[in-house]
């Protein structure tokens, strides 16, 4: 199944779809070396097939681990016969000194196109001569659609996939399917194959591709809720509802359920919208603590992730708790809504234009930075919502009670009758 021009990748839009970069370097017939670098099963060897593919050139593939500097050379002698050879290079990050002494050159001439592959973040680990001829471009984990669309192909197409096949997948064996492999492909299709092809055909004559069948050959145990279709959605709903109501152990009960569902993605972005939804302004050093231990945890990976994710839990269900944020920005957003807000103050306006004086633009602004505590009392809101007021702050953490104290005095400075 894998895709034969760029129309055929799944996922990873950002960089082939239409008007996108690397759909841009094709259509107009000028590539460029490039880096992909992100999970395994992401679609990093598909992009550089569908490149090779939408452009008719030659594609090898080697290993920069294991293959030797002779394969390289045949790479580049057929490279000069034939013009120009895209070569994938995975595990880009392990290429040694001579190799990458060897292959400069034709990177330099344009003989070999190269797309280097790598699980490791190109910045820290791939020398800086290569990386200062290739672009670099992140690859991500793969969508439940995304995936969902790769099985359907798989299911349909009967020179390439297995649409021969007499196939019945029921439907929560294909949820676990989808799910249980986190985001990458390759895995999703070998367990689809796997299961395909060691179950026999029943008394109807199909094969049915049944949820302990599916468990069994990508390796994945379906948690008892999620058989049921809104399950997977409740479990994430109970995590984030547990932590802002402060029971540790109910969040420690479903964050569990998410770990032993593979389910990391999910957990690593409703951890960062509990911690600035729930707990906010009331602690943010312990929000900074929550980002930094989920960019951990998505580098390191399970199992190893569930570390840093119970430290961060933790921390996060039995920290002071305010949602003054999301609350204020969706009064601003409401008031947006309602179409009536007025012009901005003209000492406001842009003034870094020639005319924007005879506008009125810019005039009589007051600049902070030249008053006492760099501070003016000034007119920032338009005419007509200059009273309003979003932010409500809580008294629930140090840190929250000092932006309270500030915002109600100045507040009442600026709205201080003139004298």
């Amino acid at each position: 199944m894998r895709p034969r021009n760029l129309n055929e990748v799944v996922g990873q839009q950002h960089l082939v779809g239409p008007g996108k970069i690397i759909n841009r370097m094709v259509k107009a017939k000028m590539l460029s070396s490039m880096i992909l670098y992100g999970p395994p099963g992401t679609g990093k060897t598909s992009i550089a097939s569908a490149i090779a593919g939408s452009t008719k050139y030659a594609f090898r593939m080697l290993n920069a681990a294991t293959d030797s500097k002779k394969d390289l050379q045949i790479v580049a002698e057929e490279a000069k016969m034939s013009g120009t050879v895209i070569l994938l290079l995975d595990e880009i990050h392990r290429l040694d000194k001579t190799k990458q002494d060897f292959l400069l050159p034709h990177l330099e001439n344009g003989h070999i196109i190269l797309i280097g592959a790598t699980t490791e973040n190109p910045y820290l680990s791939i020398n800086p001569a290569i990386r200062s001829r290739t672009q670099i471009f992140p690859v991500y984990p793969l969508t439940e659609k995304d995936i969902s669309l790769a099985i359907d192909r798989a299911l349909a197409d009967q020179e390439r996939g297995l649409g021969k096949m007499p196939l019945e997948l029921a439907d929560n064996a294909r949820q676990q399917l989808i799910r249980a492999v986190n985001g990458d492909l390759r895995s999703a299709l070998n367990g689809l194959e796997l299961a395909a092809k060691s179950t026999d055909p029943a008394q109807d004559g199909k094969i049915h591709l049944t949820l302990p069948i599916i468990e069994e050959c990508v390796q994945k145990k379906a948690l008892a809720a999620d058989k049921d279709g809104d399950a997977h959605y409740n479990v994430i709903s109970a995590f984030q509802k547990s932590i802002r109501g402060s029971d540790v152990d109910a969040a420690l009960h479903y964050l569990a359920r998410l770990i032993a569902a593979g389910d990391l993605p999910s957990i690593a972005r409703r951890l960062t919208v509990i911690a600035y939804e729930d707990i906010g302004l009331a602690n943010p050093p312990a929000v900074q603590r929550a980002i930094t231990a989920i960019q951990a945890a998505e580098k390191i990976g399970l199992p190893e992730a569930r570390i840093p994710l119970a430290d961060t839990v933790i921390e996060l269900a039995l920290s002071p708790k305010s949602n003054s944020g999301i609350q204020a920005i969706d009064a601003a957003l409401e008031r947006i809504d309602q179409g009536s807000f007025g012009e901005i103050p003209n000492w406001l306006k842009d003034a870094h234009y020639q005319g924007a004086k005879k506008l009125g633009h810019g005039v009589d602004y007051q600049y902070p930075h030249d008053f006492p505590q760099d501070w003016v009392r000034q007119q920032y809101l338009p005419d007509k919502i200059k009273n309003d007021e979003y932010y409500h702050p809580k008294p629930n953490g140090e840190f929250e009670k000092a932006l309270g104290i500030q915002y109600r005095r100045l507040l009442k400075a600026q709205r201080q009758p003139r004298s």
